[in-house]
């Protein structure tokens, strides 16, 4: 089983901690998905010099890094709403009490990940 393979350079991650070890590895964006949070994506690229290529990978895989309340009201495009998850290269965090925080909460997670030496084999 694979976690996620590079669809320019086909290199393969096995799971996801190895993914995100990975120091090729840099988060860039969130694009969300109102209708259905955990299909919105969260955007990667692979900055190694013979692929670059920008890697999706839905937010539901990432889920379970959350730990704290799952708010049900939306704030999006209200007054108290900073607008984050309307713009996919802003990863900030949201303080408000939004269905959309902990969408924003996983993203520090991820952009804070420690990066390791991995191994490169296919």
């Amino acid at each position: 089983m694979v976690f996620k393979e590079c669809p320019n350079c086909h290199y393969q991650w096995k799971d996801r901690l190895t993914f995100l070890s990975d120091p090729m590895i840099n988060l860039v964006g969130y694009q969300a998905n109102f209708g259905n949070l955990v299909a919105g994506y969260f955007l990667f690229s692979h900055d190694i010099p013979e692929c670059g290529t920008s890697l999706a990978i839905e937010a539901g895989e990432f889920t379970d890094m959350h730990d704290g309340p799952i708010f049900e009201e939306r704030m999006t495009g209200t007054d108290d709403c900073p607008g984050y998850c309307t713009k996919p290269t802003v990863l900030d965090p949201c303080q408000n009490k939004c269905e959309c925080a902990y969408v924003r909460d996983v993203l520090q997670t991820v952009k804070k990940w420690p990066k390791e030496h991995v191994k490169k084999a296919s």
